[in-house]
């Protein structure tokens, strides 16, 4: 029997590498690490306890010789010392960054380094010290024309997706190669919905990200990938393109192309959405993109562009894309006497007042009132 094979008790795990304690000490937090992965974290400049996140006034480290001691007899009674116990996250990387192994090997330790990552403490970036984020994107650009290589893509895209948050995502720039793009691409049109959904995520963290501002704008003027999101919103709703058309957004260089490839009507249809968020998602996108004058025209040549916004406005129980559609109709309103004759007759003032009377945060009211303002003074309506 592999020694891979034993199931190692969540304690017995040092928190940072994820793999049985070797030499295990214990800081004044009362956190426990290994020896080397501690000494690592704190060389890095780190002054904090990974776990605990507290200040470390003092980095003093006492052997917890007892737990030593339970891990050896642990391991003496499935017949293993800890010299001869390897360590899954140090093969797992190896199998992962080599040549040597096949396809089939690879998902395997790929589904391994996604069990192990479940027992990680919340906000833990010991896989980020490892390097694993970026290798993760190397074999997901990489791996496609390779047999099974959608599903190493798969797996290493899911494991990928969990470290973002607590990433440095300057790897990501490997889409400025004309490879790698390729296979962005490839992927974006031609890949699994689960594929396409965790791209349009690496999309949204690339346009969030100030010094990744040339690739985002290459991202949002690519005809090709505009298109292929567009697919992604009107096929099938998916709120992950439809947070990758909000960030994209974010930058006006982006916002022509956007719409010019259809984007406002694929939104206008996520409106009438069953699930809250894709509607959220979509009035969000739509308040960004109105910000261009090719924004507000496709909204309001929409035959249902200014009802879905105005229906927005006020939902019970549901206030997250209220503050996107009051922006959205301020701005069309205020340019438009044609968007705001619209937007009374599909009831937008009912809308508004019941807004006025909901929970909603003072800033949203704010806005509300506002609107109310614009349709008084510039309708005769009113």
């Amino acid at each position: 029997m592999k020694c891979e094979e034993i199931s190692i008790p969540p304690y017995f795990r040092c928190p940072i590498s994820l793999d049985l304690f070797e030499d295990p000490v214990t800081l004044w937090t009362g956190q426990t690490y290994d020896r080397s992965c501690i000494e690592r974290w704190l060389a890095a400049g780190n002054s904090t306890c990974p776990v605990t996140m507290q200040k470390l006034h003092d980095s003093s480290m006492v052997p917890n010789h007892t737990l030593r001691h339970l891990i050896q007899e642990w391991l003496h009674s499935h017949g293993y010392s800890l010299d001869d116990w390897a360590h899954p996250v140090a093969r797992i990387k190896q199998i992962v960054e080599s040549d040597e192994f096949d396809t089939e090997t690879k998902i395997t330790a790929l589904e391994d380094l996604h069990s192990l990552s479940q027992d990680l403490p919340h906000k833990n970036s010991c896989l980020i010290t490892l390097g694993f984020f970026e290798i993760l994107v190397f074999q997901i650009f990489k791996s496609v024309g390779r047999s099974g290589g959608l599903m190493l893509v798969e797996k290493a895209l899911s494991s990928a997706l969990n470290l973002i948050p607590f990433s440095e995502l300057g790897c990501l720039n490997i889409l400025k190669q004309d490879s790698s793009y390729a296979v962005m691409l490839s992927l974006l049109e031609e890949g699994t919905v689960f594929i396409k959904k965790g791209l349009c995520l690496f999309i949204e963290a690339i346009s969030w990200e100030m010094n990744m501002k040339p690739l985002c704008e290459k991202l949002g003027n690519s005809d090709r990938i505009v298109r292929a999101i567009v697919d992604m919103v009107k096929q099938d709703e998916s709120e992950e393109a439809i947070r990758a058309v909000s960030a994209l957004s974010l930058l006006e260089s982006n916002r022509g192309s956007i719409v010019r490839h259809g984007m406002v009507e694929g939104l206008v249809a996520c409106l009438s959405s069953a699930e809250a968020q894709r509607r959220s998602a979509a009035v969000g996108a739509i308040e960004r993109l109105v910000a261009e004058r090719s924004g507000r025209e496709a909204v309001v040549k929409h035959p249902w562009g200014v009802r879905g916004v105005v229906k927005m406005v006020f939902r019970v129980c549901e206030h997250e894309g209220s503050e996107s559609a009051v922006n959205t109709l301020l701005v069309l309103c205020a340019e438009s006497e044609g968007s705001r004759e619209r937007a009374i007759g599909e009831g937008v003032l009912t809308q508004l007042l019941l807004l006025l009377q909901s929970q909603t945060s003072a800033r949203t009211k704010a806005k509300a009132r506002l609107l109310l303002k614009v349709l008084r003074s510039k309708s005769s309506v009113l």
